[in-house]
C-alpha cells in the first residue's frame, strides 16, 4: 500500500516519514485505541470472601495436622486440611462481607465489595452511594 506526497503528488509507502522526491515529512494518521470500559466483576464481593478465605487458611490448616497427629486425621483432621487449601479460593465465591440489597436506580440485587462507600450497578451503571448498611443514588 502507498499514498501520495502532500507536496510533490509522489506515490510514498505507508511506513515512510519522508518523501523520497522532495523531502517533505510524511503526516501519518495516528490511531489513537479507545480505551476499554472497566469489566464488570463475575462475582459480587469477593475482595470480603477472599480476605476471610487467607485468614482463616492457616487456621484450618494448622488445626487440621494437629488433629492428623492426634489420631482423628481421617475423621476431621484431612478435611480440615482440604478445607484449609480451598478457602482462599471459595472465599470469594461465597462473597463474605458483601452488603446485599436492591439498586436505587433500577430495582435489581446488587452486592458491594466489603468496605466499599461507592460502586456502579451491574444492570443500569447508575451510582450508588451506600450510608449507614443501606444503598441510596449517588448525584
Amino acid at each position: 500500500m502507498s499514498t501520495q506526497c502532500s507536496n510533490c503528488g509522489s506515490q510514498v509507502g505507508l511506513n515512510w516519514k519522508f518523501c523520497a522526491q522532495c523531502a517533505t515529512p510524511i503526516a501519518h494518521e495516528v490511531v489513537k485505541n479507545k480505551p476499554r470500559d472497566a469489566e464488570k466483576t463475575p462475582v459480587q464481593g469477593t475482595f470480603g470472601g477472599l480476605f476471610l478465605g487467607m485468614i482463616a487458611t492457616p487456621i484450618l490448616i494448622i488445626v487440621g495436622t494437629m488433629l492428623c497427629l492426634t489420631g482423628l486425621g481421617a475423621i476431621a483432621g484431612i478435611p480440615m486440611i482440604i478445607a484449609g487449601v480451598l478457602a482462599p479460593l471459595l472465599g470469594p465465591l461465597i462473597g463474605f462481607g458483601a452488603l446485599r440489597g436492591k439498586c436505587p436506580w433500577c430495582g435489581s440485587s446488587v452486592n458491594t465489595v466489603a468496605n466499599s462507600i461507592d460502586f456502579g450497578c451491574h444492570a443500569c451503571s447508575g451510582r450508588i452511594h451506600v450510608v449507614d448498611q443501606h444503598f441510596e443514588k449517588a448525584a
